[in-house]
C-alpha cells in the first residue's frame, strides 16, 4: 500500500477545479472548502490503494464510497461526495484530462429528507427573551436574535450585515445570501426597534474602530460566525430548550411559523433566497406533521 500523499499535480488540479466554481459559480468560502477537503480525502484514498484521481476506475469510487460508510459516514454524506466526484470528473472530461468518467451510473445512497427540527412560538419568544439587554453584548444578541427569526437570514447573512444593509426607515434589510445573490427582505417593527436600540448605545460601546460592520463582536469587529452560534447555543441551554439550538433552527423556525399561518410557499422561498421551491417545500412537511402531532396530543381519539 502507498504512502498517503497527493501528487503535486492533483493538488493543482484540485485547486484549478475550486478556483474554477469561484470564478464561474460564486460558490461561497465554506462550499468550496467542503469541495477541497471531499476531493482530497478521497485522492489520499487513491494513492494509498496505489490509484490515481485521471487513472481511477468505476470500481475505485464503489470502494471508496463504500470504506467512508464503514467509517460510520451517513448515507447523506456518502450522497454528497459522490455528488462531489461527479462534478469533478464532468470537469474533467471537459478539460480532455480523462477520457471516461468512473461516476458513470453509479447510483447514490438512499437517504431520506429529514424534517427541520422545529422550535414552538413561545420557545421562540423565551429564546428572544433569554440575553441580558442590561449589558452590550446581551443587547446585541437580543437585536441579532430579533434579525434572524423576524427575517430568515443565514448565520453567514446576519454576521455580514453592514450599516448601510438595514433600512430602518423602509423596515427592510438588503441581504447578500449564496452566490453573491442580493434580496431585500422585510423587516417587523420588533427588529428595527431592536436595530434601533442596539445601534444607539451597545453598539457605541463595541466598537474600537470606525467599523461599517452592524453586528460588532467584544473586540469591535465582525462577528464569526462559530461565536455567534455558540452565542445561541448558551441561550437555548439556558432556557432548557430541548432541541440542540442552531442559527438554523432559527432560520427553520422562521419559514415553519410563516407556512403555519398560511403564508404562500413562493413568498417563502423569496424571504428564504432559495432558488428553487422544491428546497422550500419541506416547510410543508414540518407543518403537516406539527398538526398530526398537535391533534395526537390534544384530540381524544388521538
Amino acid at each position: 500500500m502507498s504512502p498517503a500523499i497527493i501528487d503535486p499535480v492533483e493538488v493543482r488540479l484540485i485547486t484549478d477545479y475550486t478556483d474554477m466554481l469561484m470564478l464561474e459559480r460564486g460558490l461561497s468560502a465554506a462550499t468550496l472548502s467542503a469541495y477541497r477537503s471531499d476531493l482530497r480525502q478521497y485522492a489520499l484514498w487513491l494513492h494509498a490503494h496505489d490509484q490515481a484521481l485521471l487513472s481511477a476506475s468505476r470500481k475505485d469510487v464503489l470502494a471508496f464510497l463504500a470504506h467512508r460508510l464503514e467509517k460510520a459516514s451517513s448515507a447523506r454524506t456518502a450522497a454528497r461526495k459522490l455528488s462531489a466526484l461527479r462534478r469533478f470528473y464532468a470537469w474533467l472530461l471537459r478539460e480532455h484530462r480523462v477520457s471516461t468518467d468512473p461516476t458513470w451510473l453509479i447510483d447514490a445512497p438512499k437517504i431520506g429528507r429529514p424534517l427541520p427540527k422545529i422550535l414552538s412560538e413561545a420557545d421562540v419568544r423565551r429564546l428572544l427573551e433569554a440575553p441580558d439587554i442590561n449589558t452590550s453584548l446581551g443587547l446585541r444578541d437580543r437585536a441579532m436574535l430579533e434579525v434572524l427569526y423576524g427575517c430568515g437570514l443565514r448565520v453567514s447573512e446576519i454576521v455580514a450585515l453592514t450599516m448601510d444593509s438595514a433600512n430602518l426607515s423602509q423596515g427592510v434589510v438588503r441581504v447578500w445570501g449564496k452566490g453573491g445573490k442580493e434580496r431585500l427582505v422585510p423587516m417587523g417593527e420588533h427588529s428595527c426597534h431592536w436595530i434601533e436600540r442596539y445601534s444607539k448605545s451597545a453598539r457605541v460601546d463595541l466598537m474600537k474602530a470606525p467599523s461599517e460592520t452592524l453586528f460588532l463582536s467584544k473586540r469591535g469587529q465582525q462577528m464569526t460566525r462559530q461565536t455567534f452560534w455558540h452565542r445561541i447555543r448558551i441561550y437555548g441551554e439556558q432556557i432548557g430548550l430541548s432541541v440542540q439550538l442552531s442559527p438554523h433552527v432559527i432560520r427553520h423556525a422562521f419559514a415553519t411559523h410563516l407556512v403555519n399561518h398560511d403564508a404562500d410557499l413562493r413568498v417563502v422561498q423569496l424571504l428564504l433566497g432559495h432558488s428553487d421551491l422544491s428546497t422550500t417545500q419541506i416547510y410543508t412537511h414540518v407543518a403537516r406533521e406539527r398538526m398530526k402531532s398537535l391533534h395526537k396530543e390534544h384530540h381524544p381519539r388521538g
